[in-house]
């Protein structure tokens, strides 16, 4: 893949003014170093020669300006440091800004074969090493290049044939740099692989770190641990290794440089063609010519870091999301809760079989409906094509007459409430995890909706009400309390259709006899579909749908289901068996 530089280069438009500020400190405090050699060029060949005792006064003048000049030189890289830092700061916010953006539009497949923890990677630790290449690359180049060409220039106008000496050195230096500079390109991409595997381990040892304790399979969990950071150890060492070699090779051809300048200078002074003066100087500038050279090794570890995150950055931003809207999307504003699956055929991936293929449901506005059959025949993957969590392979949805696929996305979903058996809640407060289902709802309207889900009393019993804090995922709550609270979400948001994907299956009687009151009520004067495991629990439906692996194999009420003999009927008597 071609390297974005356009886009690479697009980050700094918001702060191009101060970014130049900054080049132009970085540019004029590395010209002011230059000129130091110089002036001691100049007392040491021309003052100190003249006669000694009258030339105080030059000494004088020559300290005085360079104290001036260190002054001016600070007040440059006063800027350039905290200028500089600043605009890396202000682009590694916009950056993670924008892949988190992006990352919200990302669809559910995507996140179906990602690992949250090698995300998190690529949204902290990449974009703070890329962030570290805008801001400190362009100052370091900048001053370093000043330093190395204005000393090779006044070199080679103080003696050409020892400055060409030390520059072949120094192409040879490159030539190796660039060769390494691959070899460490490659090591730290795999670096980087490895420790989003250790984050994205971590991430999921210490998610399901109760299923772990509950198991005792501690020791389980740090052999996988300890296995992916062998990993990183090995993938590190190889790029130290990398590091090391270039670095001696860097160091004994710098040591070869000031080898070559004394050797020769001294030569040329015995020769008379170089003075001692000019030596001095010549091993001045030749100390600022090999500062960027021993800065090597650190400015290429730093490139590569910088180039290899954001390509890592750019893997997500050209992702585009499997599911967005038409180009003149229709706005659903309040459905009536019709919806009918057309020939509807769906499969995860091409290389997979069919969930289910050329199947047709009529849901009329208002209808409870509910869908059974045994695991792994589709039901939740029904459900989710409503919203287009995912998008039919084949066939069509409608809702109201309308195709989802033409519905704004915005809006369809908004006309669509979701309960589910996993409840997820946000670390806060009781009071901001209900406004999720409408951000902009009113401390009364949050009260009303909890009383509807049978959900106000357990919250008043709470130390602080409504505004107690309930841990990461809701760990301080019961999980009938956490299914109140999601059913008070969807209340808050009042859809017309509503989705319940097994909401009471995982509850103990006394939460599911409460919790089902409140869907009872939820359900009312909306269109409802029901993923039920629990047969029990849908007896009044008003029509149940039977799917299987081959489509749907009978629809009717309980009793006509039961007097059927069909499907059905065996499911509820083997579960009825196996409870009893």
């Amino acid at each position: 893949m071609q390297f974005p530089i356009k886009k690479f280069l697009s980050y700094y438009k918001p702060y191009l003014k101060m970014f130049l500020t900054v080049l132009g400190c970085a540019f004029f405090a590395s010209t002011l170093i230059l000129v130091f050699p110089l002036l001691v060029r100049y007392v040491t060949k021309d003052v100190l020669a003249g006669e000694l005792s009258t030339v105080m006064d030059d000494v004088f003048w020559v300290g005085a300006l360079m104290l001036l000049l260190v002054a001016l030189q600070n007040i440059g890289n006063y800027i350039v440091d905290y200028k500089g830092h600043e605009i890396g700061a202000l682009m590694e916010r916009d950056l993670r800004s924008e892949l988190f953006a992006h990352m919200q539009k990302l669809s559910f497949n995507f996140y179906d074969k990602e690992k949250t923890g090698q995300l998190m990677s690529r949204i902290s630790n990449d974009l703070l090493l890329l962030s570290e290449l805008y801001h400190h690359g362009p100052e370091d180049y900048t001053k370093y290049l000043v330093r190395f060409i204005g000393g090779f220039v006044i070199l080679f106008f103080i003696n050409a044939p020892l400055t060409i000496a030390v520059f072949c050195i120094l192409l040879v230096l490159l030539i190796l740099s660039v060769y390494y500079n691959k070899l460490l390109n490659t090591a730290l991409k795999r670096n980087k692989e490895r420790i989003a595997d250790v984050n994205a381990q971590v991430e999921d040892s210490l998610g399901g770190i109760r299923v772990v304790k509950s198991f005792a399979n501690e020791g389980i969990e740090i052999e996988k641990f300890n296995r992916e950071n062998d990993r990183f150890l090995e993938s590190r060492r190889k790029t130290y290794w990398t590091e090391a070699v270039f670095y001696n090779i860097s160091e004994t051809l710098i040591q070869l440089i000031t080898v070559t300048v004394v050797i020769i200078g001294s030569t040329r002074i015995i020769h008379q063609t170089l003075d001692l003066a000019d030596l001095i100087t010549f091993l001045l500038y030749i100390g600022f010519m090999v500062e960027p050279i021993q800065r090597l090794t650190f400015m290429s570890t730093q490139f590569q870091e910088g180039i290899t995150g954001f390509q890592r950055f750019m893997e997500i931003m050209n992702l585009k999301p499997a599911i967005e809207n038409s180009k003149n999307p229709i706005t659903l504003d309040e459905a009536s809760g019709e919806i009918e699956f057309r020939q509807v055929t769906y499969r995860y991936d091409a290389d997979l079989n069919n969930v289910f293929e050329n199947l047709t449901l009529h849901v009329q506005p208002g209808e409870y409906v509910a869908l059974v059959g045994p695991s792994g025949v589709g039901k939740t993957t029904l459900c989710n094509l409503i919203p287009r969590f995912y998008d039919v392979t084949d066939g069509e949805i409608l809702i109201d007459g309308e195709n989802v696929q033409n519905i704004d996305l915005s809006s369809l979903r908004k006309n669509i409430g979701t309960v589910q058996q996993d409840v997820y809640l946000f670390a806060g407060t009781v009071m901001e995890n209900i406004r999720y289902g409408k951000p902009d709802a009113e401390d009364e309207e949050i009260i009303t909706a909890a009383k509807h889900a049978n959900a106000h009393e357990f919250i008043m019993s709470l130390p602080n009400g409504y505004h107690s804090e309930i841990g990461q995922r809701g760990v301080r709550l019961s999980g009938g309390q956490k299914q109140r609270l999601s059913i008070s979400r969807v209340f808050l948001k009042n859809p017309p259709v509503l989705i319940l994907d097994e909401a009471t299956s995982s509850l103990d009687n006394e939460s599911e006899s409460i919790v089902k009151d409140s869907l009872e009520v939820l359900a009312r004067g909306r269109t409802t579909i029901v993923i039920a495991h629990r047969l029990s629990t849908i007896r009044n439906a008003q029509r149940i749908v039977v799917l299987t692996r081959d489509g749907i194999a009978e629809q009717g009420t309980h009793d006509e289901l039961l007097a059927r003999g069909g499907t059905y009927a065996q499911l509820y008597s083997k579960q009825f068996e196996f409870q009893v």
